[in-house]
């Protein structure tokens, strides 16, 4: 099917906003929130189109435009531990825009995203530090409590990142575990299935085989019937002949007394 007009300028907007995102933007930027916004109202039209993409397609565009809301949202954020834990739920999208691109833009700028946010809590971190080395001594030690609190941050983090990765390894296994279960179940309902039709077609064929004798008895038996009827027919006409026969010999040997 060709490509609709609608969907080259969506493609067209997608792989600008995709590009708008793998640089790095200002806080006057306007743009990206702006072209996301159109994205969204194309792609209900996309949807609506009589000439629309498949579904495959329409998925993939769904998660990207989805992504790059996200992406924003995100980056709204004030904390850079909440920025990166957002980024720990966003979902880009799973094929290239354009021909040209070897991997997706999407996951590209999600891995851009996550090394940004990482970098920030880093500077956060060793900027307090670096902050307290010019003090005087007894600054020094009103502030020695600020890289504990940090440090705690960060470990907290790290055991919410390390619980995060431990339930998506967790609801990897069950999905395995459930794709695993649903195949060995369809291939046990396959069998099933061939041998009950394997055991209909045995079925069918003795049926076959049961009428074929059932007609030949049938015929054997409309044929012994013929022959009775007519050995009973030969018989009775033997009878009746016989009598008149005998009759007419009685009436000559004894005629009637006078």
């Amino acid at each position: 099917m060709a490509t609709s007009r609608l969907e080259i300028n969506f493609i067209r907007l997608l792989s600008r906003c995709e590009s708008i995102a793998s640089e790095k933007r200002g806080e006057t930027e306007w743009r990206l929130e702006k072209y996301v916004g159109a994205l969204e109202e194309m792609l209900v039209a996309l949807k609506k189109s009589a000439s629309k993409p498949p579904p495959e397609t329409l998925t993939d565009y769904t998660r990207k435009v989805g992504f790059l809301k996200g992406l924003i949202v995100a980056e709204k954020l004030s904390s850079p531990t909440e920025k990166a834990l957002a980024n720990q739920f966003l979902a880009p999208g799973r094929t290239p825009t354009i021909s040209s691109e070897r991997m997706p833009a999407t996951k590209t700028v999600h891995v851009q995203s996550k090394a940004r946010c990482t970098g920030e809590m880093r500077s956060e971190l060793f900027g307090t530090v670096s902050s307290s080395a010019g003090l005087p001594e007894t600054d020094l030690r009103h502030r020695r409590s600020i890289p504990a609190d940090e440090r705690q941050s960060t470990a907290e983090l790290d055991a919410v990142l390390q619980h995060h990765h431990n339930l998506q390894e967790k609801l990897a296994e069950e999905m395995l575990g459930l794709a695993r279960n649903l195949k060995n179940n369809t291939l046990a309902a396959q069998n099933i299935i061939k041998q009950d039709n394997q055991t209909l077609s045995q079925s069918m064929r003795q049926a076959d085989v049961n009428f074929e004798k059932l007609r030949t008895e049938s015929e054997r038996l409309e044929q012994h019937a013929k022959k009775s009827v007519n050995w009973f027919f030969w018989l009775m006409l033997i009878l009746v002949s016989f009598t008149f026969i005998s009759m007419i010999l009685f009436i000559r040997l004894f005629p009637r007394l006078r």
